[in-house]
C-alpha cells in the first residue's frame, strides 16, 4: 500500500513539471532553448515545428494547446525572409501575425503565459539614438510590419505575454557568421555593407534571457539584444579575426547591394525595460560571438 502510494506521488510529482510548447523548434533560437532545458526538472519540453503545428489554423492551434495544457508557450516561429516577405505578402501575415494571434488567444483559454519573439524590424531603421521600449515603432517592410501585428495581436488577446524584439540573430543554423566563414574560404576578400549599424545577438544570450522572464510575472514588452554595437563590415572583420583568415573585408554602401526589401541603417536597440526591471544583462556582442566561434569547427 505504501509502495502503490509512493508511486502514485512520483507519479504525480513527473506530471507536474511545467510543459513549455516550443513552436518553431527547429530554428537557431528553438534549437538553443531545447539545449538550454533539456536537462531541466521543472519544465517538460513540447517541440513543435510546422510539421507538428500549424500555428496559422486556429482550431488546429486550440486543440493542441488544451490537450498540452501549457504553463507557457515559446513562439519562435517566423517568416524571416525579409526579402521573400516583399511578395509573399499573405504568407508573412499568416505566419507573423495570425500565427501569434492564435498562440495567444490559446494561452488566455489555458491560462498559460507567452513568449513571443519580435524583431527590430517593428522600428523605421532612421533613428539617431539606440530605440527603446518607449519609442513608437514604424516598420517600413512587410517583414516588420507583419511582426508589429504579431506583437498587437499578442497585447490584444493576452495579459500575460513577455514580447522580445531582437536582432542580427545567430545560432545553430544559417546566419550571417557562416555566411562570412564560407565566403572566406574561396574568397581573399568580401565586400560588405557598412552603413547598417546594430547589434549582433547569439541564441544563446536570447535563450538565456527567456528562461529569467518565463517563471516571473513581469510582463511586457522588452528589448533583448547583445550590448554595444557595430556595422556588418565590422562584425565580419571580427568574425575574421576570431577565426584566424585573413580574408579582407572591403566595407560598402547600401547603395552598392540593392535588395528587394529595405534594411533599416539603424537598428540598435537599449535593452531598456530588462534595466528598469531587472538584474539581468546580456553579454557584449564581442564576447558573445567569441563564445560562439568557439563552438564552430571550421
Amino acid at each position: 500500500m505504501v509502495e502503490e502510494q509512493f508511486g502514485r506521488n512520483l507519479e504525480e510529482r513527473v506530471n507536474n513539471m511545467k510543459k513549455l510548447i516550443i513552436t518553431g523548434s527547429n530554428g537557431q533560437l528553438g534549437k538553443e532553448l531545447q539545449k538550454m532545458l533539456k536537462d531541466s526538472t521543472e519544465y517538460e519540453l513540447i517541440n513543435t515545428d510546422v510539421a507538428e503545428l500549424d500555428i496559422t489554423n486556429l482550431t488546429d492551434v486550440l486543440a493542441f494547446v488544451e490537450d498540452v495544457m501549457p504553463y507557457a508557450i515559446i513562439n519562435c516561429a517566423a517568416h524571416t525572409g525579409v526579402d521573400a516577405c516583399e511578395t509573399q505578402i499573405d504568407l508573412a501575415y499568416k505566419i507573423n501575425a495570425i500565427g501569434p494571434r492564435n498562440l495567444a488567444i490559446a494561452a488566455t483559454k489555458v491560462q498559460a503565459k507567452i513568449v513571443h519573439v519580435s524583431t527590430d524590424y517593428v522600428f523605421s531603421g532612421d533613428g539617431s539614438r539606440p530605440y527603446t521600449e518607449f519609442d513608437e515603432v514604424g516598420p517600413v517592410g512587410i517583414y516588420g510590419k507583419s511582426k508589429r501585428a504579431g506583437e498587437d495581436f499578442v497585447k490584444e488577446f493576452s495579459s500575460q505575454y513577455f514580447i522580445i524584439r531582437t536582432a542580427w540573430l545567430y545560432g545553430d543554423g544559417n546566419n550571417f557568421v557562416k555566411t562570412m566563414l564560407r565566403l572566406s574560404a574561396t574568397n581573399p576578400e568580401v565586400r560588405v555593407v557598412c552603413d547598417q549599424f546594430g547589434t549582433p545577438t547569439s541564441a544563446y544570450e536570447l535563450a538565456k534571457a527567456i528562461c529569467y522572464l518565463v517563471p516571473s510575472d513581469n510582463y511586457g514588452v522588452f528589448h533583448g539584444t547583445c550590448e554595444g554595437s557595430c556595422n556588418w563590415a565590422e562584425f565580419a572583420q571580427e568574425i575574421f579575426r576570431l577565426a584566424g583568415k585573413d580574408t579582407k573585408v572591403i566595407p560598402i554602401p547600401s547603395s552598392e547591394y540593392v535588395t528587394p526589401a529595405k534594411r533599416p541603417a539603424y537598428s540598435i536597440m537599449e535593452n531598456h525595460m530588462l534595466k528598469l526591471t531587472t538584474d539581468f544583462e546580456f553579454a557584449d556582442w564581442k564576447e558573445a560571438i567569441s563564445r560562439y566561434m568557439e563552438s564552430l569547427e571550421y
